[in-house]
């Protein structure tokens, strides 16, 4: 098992953001997980990634427990991540940005002009070849959701946590953001872990999904028959969303 979390519990305060959660995933799967709005999917993120420390529960990352580890040695281990809100680092290039995410990768690099080299196949898969020098402040969203994605590959994770990178694209967009995702497990065989609320990505890029409402499980399965379980539909219903 890649990644594994057992009985995971965080609270901030009174508040029970993601109560005795259990879950896995396998090498090589794409895996969805869904929600409504506050329902916890980017604090078990935040938690995997060591931004936030659980209260209760194991997580284990090929066998080793990884809860109470800093962010940057999660990330040397094996484990990239995005952020619901794009974090670029706004005055640097985006041939820079994906260098950054080389130099606290795991490949052990440690100077600048080895990790501008080793970016440039990431630059160009990612499809910001042409934008290579341009600021990051200067790009649109799509781009800075792909330097997103680009700058978290560069870390050559063995698992990728991507959150919300459909969100705010229009049609076309998501369809290119879709392939992006497809090509990356494709390509690299990396196992992706998916926080989204666009449907239509979630039933063509995963093979499992994981649904959570006040932080909790309630459904399991393959994407067709997970928006057909009555406890998702009355989850979102609930929460005036759709699913």
């Amino acid at each position: 098992m890649m990644l594994r979390g057992e009985k995971i519990t965080k609270r901030f305060g009174g508040l029970v953001a993601v109560s005795r959660l259990d879950f896995e995933v396998r090498d090589g799967e794409v895996v969805g997980l869904i929600g409504p709005n506050g329902s916890g999917k980017t604090t078990l993120f935040n938690v995997i990634s060591g931004f936030y420390q659980p209260e209760e529960g194991t997580l284990t990352f090929r066998g080793k427990r990884i809860e109470g580890r800093k962010p940057y040695e999660i990330s040397k281990m094996g484990i990239g991540r995005t952020f619901q809100i794009v974090k670029p680092l706004l005055n640097m290039t985006v041939l820079e940005n994906i260098a950054i995410g080389v130099l606290y990768g795991r490949d052990g690099v440690r100077d600048m002009k080895t990790a501008l080299g080793k970016s440039e196949e990431i630059l160009h898969f990612t499809g910001l070849g042409k934008k290579q020098d341009a600021l990051a402040e200067n790009l649109k969203l799509a781009d800075r959701k792909r330097l997103e994605i680009a700058r978290a590959m560069a870390t050559r994770p063995e698992i990728l946590l991507l959150d919300e990178v459909f969100a705010g694209l229009n049609e076309t967009e998501i369809n290119e953001a879709i392939r992006l995702v497809q090509g990356i497990q494709q390509k690299f065989g990396t196992t992706i872990f998916i926080i989204e609320h666009v449907l239509k990505a979630i039933m063509k890029t995963c093979g499992r999904v994981i649904v959570i409402n006040f932080g909790q499980k309630i459904a399991e399965g393959r994407p067709g028959e997970v928006t057909q379980n009555r406890a998702v539909i009355e989850a979102y219903l609930g929460n005036a969303s759709g699913i």
